[in-house]
């Protein structure tokens, strides 16, 4: 056991809380919350009014079909989060924003990743996006969302359900693209964004543009940091053990992480565009030490190091044609960072097998737990088709490596995945479009399989469109899902445990939806069903169920493993209300969801029905802007926006209280000159002051702190013309959009 004289000390530093701590009943909090949407939206009474024309429907989107359509022209539903939203709301994070800003999204971030979950589904079957490229974190799927700049977002495109035909496996959930800034001033761009926030909250964001002639460069910066938070300091001790009432550990750690990336662009002649861009990102995670083995006492940090590189290009044939190559390899690196003298097993490096007597580490050494490498090759084309037709084609290698030396059995791992896939987009029948896809994907271990995709949208007048699509996921098991076994203190040893008799996991997607839009007015209803067959999950099983050695080394409080449970259900309904009149906005999201999923009981020989974690049946989400701009000097933003969600179930360790969330955000841009220009923000988070204080060790609804105050002053100084696209968009060569 370690000392407290072992650990860093860690102090949290916090700013000077002087909102008041509103302790309101849910009636006057929904009442006051009421009045102030009353306040910002009172002139939509006025339908004599003029109104805007326009909701997001003229936003330029690609993620649905990989090619470029008009939001309202779409033939894949898809969800957009415009920049002048995410502008409006200033959020520090991506968690921050997907989970404000749509219903479908619950986080519960920790130690090991974000633990997205999107209409019942985990990490694992959401593919994350950066300009139609894979975010590389853990090849168990628990994304590191702090590799993305929330500074360099120009806006956010989702698609909901199976995606595989298109972006190959992860993709049976969905699709979360994140459409980065294209920095295209012609001449010097130079940025500078820094936040404060409560419980020494810190973001910075630092970037440095040029583009002469053929080149262009753009280099950014960004460093995020948080002194991390205690909700409460009491700790489940299962009722058999005396009650721990004053653990150190926190509800969110402090931690560090900062990135430098770069993207360097080249037009050696018209229509040709070549680049090559890389990023190095550093994250630490600082975890306090206490006097109770099992619960709080911690002799390491959590350490990543991540790095990236990738080349490729784009050949435009003509105004509708083209052909892309895309070239990338990212590392994603997972050590302990010891702070007190430490004994761990140690390994024979060339038999990698564990064996005793144990290793000491000593203050600031490092140990490697997983370096996971990931190798990709895109190559892809776009055609028009005589009647109507766009012909996307195109080949695809993923190459995976992962060592991990105590935590593999012989130390290192691979796999390959080749995939060749074609999706035609046709519009022969007035009014009707579709889209049909198919791919092919090889993996080495499991074989072939064919994966489809068809949607459709018929457009039932001007303000109406309805949309239905059926697709067919495809995914494999990822070597952690595998191969690994690891230990994990939380209120006790876990045990977790890989399956090397895995199956593939399969899916069958259906989607009904319908659009309508009329003078500033979109409404949105959607209702899916996603089938998952032989789904993988951990499971909790007997201890006797695992490997003798390890129930003789490690003690387990309970034993986890991976396993294919035998089917599993999703299903759903979305719906979204927005609402514009000249500077104001209001908006209304809901989610509601289901699932079933069965399981094989050994111990009794039978089915029985289990829980997906995390599920919550009923989410919702609102908002309301007003913007306006005084003598051309001056713009104020004023955003009101609101998350709900009901308690969140899971297998073990208790459910997820509901929970209700509001936040106050306001923007003010200054000055008048076009080359210089001034942004400061300032909110309040959690207004009413929620806060968990469920014991640790048990699972949380929110990790909120209760109320928070931020600020942010952002610089931005840009000398030289903006230069016209080089690659104009081929919208209006296709005969279904509207200019």
């Amino acid at each position: 056991m370690c000392a407290h004289a072992m650990c860093h000390a860690l102090s949290d530093v916090k700013l000077s809380h002087s909102v008041m701590n509103l302790k309101l009943s849910l009636n006057k909090r929904c009442y006051v919350v009421a009045a102030l949407l009353s306040v910002m939206g009172w002139q939509a009474a006025f339908p004599q009014s003029k109104l805007s024309k326009h909701v997001q429907l003229d936003e330029v989107v690609v993620t649905g079909t990989g090619t470029e359509h008009l939001l309202k022209n779409a033939p894949v539903q898809t969800e957009v989060i415009s920049g002048k939203t995410l502008r409006h709301f200033a959020g520090k994070s991506i968690q921050e924003m997907l989970g404000m800003l749509t219903s479908s999204f619950d986080f519960n971030e920790d130690d090991m990743g974000s633990q997205i979950q999107m209409n019942g589904l985990g990490n694992n079957y959401i593919l994350i996006l950066i300009d139609g490229k894979r975010i590389h974190g853990d090849v168990g799927g628990q994304n590191d969302l702090g590799l993305i700049d929330p500074q360099n977002i120009e806006k956010i495109e989702i698609v909901k359900g199976a995606s595989s035909a298109l972006y190959g496996s992860d993709a049976i959930a969905g699709v979360v693209n994140i459409i980065t800034k294209k920095h295209d001033q012609e001449g010097l761009l130079l940025e500078n964004t820094s936040r404060i926030g409560s419980y020494g909250d810190i973001r910075q964001h630092n970037g440095i543009g040029f583009s002469f002639g053929k080149w262009s460069s753009y280099t950014n910066f960004q460093l995020q940091h948080s002194d991390g938070w205690q909700n409460t300091a009491t700790e489940y001790t299962m009722g058999t053990e005396t009650p721990i009432l004053d653990s150190r550990n926190k509800t969110t750690n402090r931690h560090t992480n900062w990135q430098v990336a770069e993207r360097l662009v080249y037009t050696p002649i018209k229509n040709v565009e070549l680049y090559a861009e890389g990023s190095v990102y550093w994250k630490r995670i600082y975890r306090p030490c206490g006097k109770y083995a099992h619960y709080d006492v911690y002799t390491y940090d959590l350490e990543y190091h991540n790095s990236s590189a990738a080349i490729g290009g784009k050949w435009r044939l003509n105004k509708t044609d083209a052909i892309t190559l895309d070239v990338d390899w990212n590392r994603h690196a997972y050590y302990y960072y010891f702070t007190a003298n430490t004994l761990v097993e140690d390994y024979e490096k060339s038999k990698g097998t564990i064996y005793y007597p144990y290793f000491p580490y000593l203050p600031d050494q490092t140990e490697l737990q997983s370096d996971q490498q990931r190798t990709m090759v895109n190559l892809k084309g776009i055609f028009k088709l005589p009647y109507g037709n766009q012909l996307s084609a195109g080949i695809e290698y993923r190459y995976d490596w992962l060592e991990s030396p105590t935590r593999v059995a012989g130390g290192t791992v691979h796999d390959n995945n080749e995939a060749i896939y074609v999706q035609d987009e046709f519009d022969m029948i007035n009014n009707l479009q579709i889209t049909a896809g198919l791919r092919l994907n090889h993996n080495d271990e499991f074989g072939f399989r064919f994966t489809p995709k068809v949607s459709a949208m018929y457009r039932l007048g001007n303000p109406v469109r309805l949309r239905a699509t059926w697709s067919q996921g495809f995914k494999t098991p990822t070597t952690k899902e595998l191969y690994y076994r690891y230990v994990r203190q939380m209120n006790g040893t876990y045990l977790y445990l890989g399956n090397l008799d895995l199956t593939p996991q399969t899916s069958n997607y259906y989607s009904l939806g319908g659009e309508y839009t009329w003078n500033g007015l979109s409404v949105t209803l959607t209702g899916y069903y996603n089938q998952v067959k032989d789904m993988i999950a951990l499971v909790t099983i007997p201890n006797y169920q695992a490997p003798e050695e390890y129930i003789v080394q490690y003690d387990p409080l309970k034993t986890r493993q991976y396993q294919n449970i035998e089917d599993a259900k999703t299903y759903g309904l979305d719906m979204s209300i927005q609402y514009a009149w000249k500077e104001v906005s209001v908006g209304l999201g809901y989610s509601y969801l289901d699932t079933k999923a069965n399981s094989y009981d050994t111990n009794h020989e039978r089915m029985h029905e289990v829980i997906i974690d995390g599920m919550a049946h009923h989410k919702a989400n609102a908002f309301a802007t007003w913007s306006h701009l005084f003598r051309q000097k001056y713009r104020l933003g004023i955003g009101i926006y609101g998350k709900m969600s009901t308690k969140r179930y899971y297998q073990i360790n208790g459910n997820g209280k509901g929970y209700q969330i509001w936040r106050l955000a306001t923007t003010h841009d200054f000055g008048k000159n076009k080359a210089l220009n001034y942004r400061l923000e300032a909110g309040i988070d959690n207004i009413f002051n929620y806060r968990d204080t469920t014991p640790h060790g048990l699972h949380l609804g929110t990790t909120t702190p209760g109320t928070t105050l931020y600020a942010t002053f952002s610089i931005r100084f840009a000398k030289g013309k903006k230069t016209n696209n080089k690659f104009n968009t081929n919208l209006n060569q296709r005969n279904y959009e509207e200019n």
